[in-house]
């Protein structure tokens, strides 16, 4: 958290579907789930075959993710490519 000037970013979201917000409009599969700490987007991990949360954060540069699987409080800044063990929630 020192090094990574995006926390301004983090805002509490509400989280825009159950699962994958696009796998699910297109019937496909994911393996872990992300949420988007900028505006609640779920997307699928680079793990799923079409790694959502990725391509939104290319397609918006909402730079930090958070993990969206129960039981899981990390974070990660995609811009700075930062790890953080826990993320706030907002």
């Amino acid at each position: 958290m020192d090094n990574c000037e995006h926390f301004a970013a983090i805002v509490p979201v509400v989280p825009s579907a159950e699962g994958c917000e696009d796998c699910l409009k297109t019937g496909d599969l994911w393996v872990h789930l992300r949420l988007c700490k900028s505006c609640g987007h779920v997307g699928c991990c680079d793990s799923s075959v079409n790694k959502h949360a990725t391509k939104h954060y290319q397609s918006t540069r909402h730079p930090i993710i958070r993990s969206h699987e129960p039981g899981e409080e990390w974070g990660y800044c995609y811009v700075d490519d930062m790890f953080f063990k826990t993320l706030p929630d907002g």
